[in-house]
């Protein structure tokens, strides 16, 4: 097993053949108190966890939003859209299967940000990003991402897997926040291409 922090630097993925990202949040009011903090509550927030296939310095595909299965193979899967945060454990995943990764996709960045207009972190408490050895079925937590309470940007780059020479892969974790224009997938992936 490998457990990674973010001074840890890249970490080898021997013998890791399916890894799984999950972003879990906490529904918040904010300062609202009464009958409009529950309303906002029961409301929620959307944040999104994305994954962005690289081919080389250009992003190709991208898992999350309305795209589950940007691969078509079923290598790179996203469980889908949590628009509130309620429920227990991760609200999104990602799950990749390295060994059905095409040969051309060569990184993959997985960023959770609050993209769509209207969301917010500061409207989500306790935002949580869980990295799992999801070989042979298992679910062994390797890595727990906890961005920081007092960021107020939007977009949180959260790790980067890498192709190695040789075909095997590395998990960095990159844990840096930033500013991402919501609603605009073109800043998206600027953001996590920079990281």
């Amino acid at each position: 097993m490998i457990t990674l922090t973010k001074e840890d630097g890249p970490a080898d993925l021997d013998g890791v053949t399916h890894l799984s990202i999950g972003v879990s949040w906490d529904p918040t009011s904010g300062s609202s108190g009464g009958v409009l903090g529950t309303l906002r509550r029961k409301q929620g927030t959307d944040l999104d966890l994305i994954a962005i296939a690289m081919q080389g310095a250009d992003p190709v595909r991208l898992a999350g939003l309305d795209s589950l299965d940007p691969l078509g193979n079923g290598s790179l899967v996203h469980s889908g859209d949590n628009q509130t945060g309620k429920g227990e454990g991760d609200d999104e995943t990602v799950t990749v299967e390295f060994a059905r990764i095409p040969q051309n996709i060569t990184a993959i960045i997985f960023v959770a940000a609050a993209f769509k207009k209207g969301s917010s972190f500061q409207k989500a408490r306790n935002v949580s990003i869980k990295v799992y050895d999801a070989t042979g079925g298992s679910s062994q937590q390797v890595a727990d991402i906890w961005p920081s309470m007092l960021s107020a940007d939007n977009g949180c780059a959260v790790a980067k897997a890498v192709r190695a020479p040789g075909g095997s892969w590395k998990l960095e974790v990159i844990n840096t926040t930033g500013k991402i224009k919501q609603g605009d997938e073109i800043a998206l992936m600027r953001f996590a291409v920079s990281k």
